[in-house]
């Protein structure tokens, strides 16, 4: 089981399993996470649920976007998952996890756009944006 909650604990969510996990180095995620990149968890919606708070939560979507958003704690700004309808994933961002998901990163995406002061230490695959088909 995947548990997290936000900064304050006002909400509180918890997935049955991953589906994967990766990192992505795009400027949107940058300014949405406050980071060099966002490591994030994909997880089916039928795998997870709100455990407490989701009147706490406030979700933004880019209006210049097809898909991107941001969902966050209003009280605390903790960035919290959001739901992708479009491609039937919830992300989970890696930092609001309370414990060891039992996965890493499989692979960095959107390298082409990384944050110019940040050198990627690992030996995973590196996309310049999504991976080809089937990865």
């Amino acid at each position: 089981m995947i548990r997290g909650t936000c900064l304050c604990g006002a909400v509180a969510f918890e997935a049955r399993a991953a589906i994967e996990f990766r990192n992505c180095h795009c400027s949107r995620c940058r300014k949405a996470h406050g980071a060099d990149y966002a490591a994030n968890i994909y997880v089916y919606p039928a795998d997870f649920r709100w455990v407490r708070g989701t009147d706490s939560l406030v979700h933004y979507r880019l209006p210049s976007a097809q898909r991107f958003g941001n969902t966050f704690c209003k009280i605390c700004g903790s960035p919290m998952p959001r739901a992708v309808a479009q491609r039937n994933f919830i992300v989970v961002p890696a930092g609001a996890l309370d414990a060891d998901p039992g996965i890493r990163a499989t692979y960095h995406i959107f390298v082409a756009s990384k944050a110019p002061w940040h050198e990627i230490a690992d030996d995973l695959p590196r996309y310049a944006e999504y991976p080809p088909s089937g990865s």
